[in-house]
């Protein structure tokens, strides 16, 4: 069987974007004003720190889940930066106050439909190791 993936090149990912998104959105919340790059810089790293802050979770699901074909340290990644695409684009759809529930779960769907048939089209493309006898 496959060797799991190590937690070690996540955990370090996740910390830096972590400390990048956390930290410039502080700093851009309390220390700038609304023109037009703080506010492009705000959307960057929002989806810095939720890619970050959720990248863990995926990986200890992934841990905790296994599936028959066995996710990749690009599916993770991957499906951690859904969920930064997910926050970043609610932010800015607020802005113009466009945000309902629909909108909420419409995008969330649509998300997670591309992303089934991401891994759909990865299961049928994927052929099992050759072990040496």
């Amino acid at each position: 069987m496959d060797e799991p993936l190590k937690f070690k090149p996540f955990g370090i990912s996740a910390l830096i974007l972590i400390v990048i998104g956390w930290g410039g959105l502080y700093y851009i919340i309390t220390q700038t004003l609304p023109y037009v790059w703080p506010r492009w810089g705000f959307f960057v790293l929002a989806l810095m720190a939720l890619t970050g802050t959720v990248l863990p979770i995926i990986y200890f699901f992934h841990r905790r889940f296994p599936e028959d074909v066995p996710a990749d340290a690009n599916v993770i990644v991957r499906q951690a930066l859904w969920f930064g695409v997910y926050g970043a684009t609610l932010a800015w759809l607020q802005l113009g106050r466009l945000v309902t529930v629909y909108v909420i779960l419409g995008l969330a769907g649509g998300l997670l439909a591309i992303e089934y048939f991401i891994r759909l089209r990865e299961r049928s493309r994927w052929k099992p190791p050759e072990e040496d006898e």
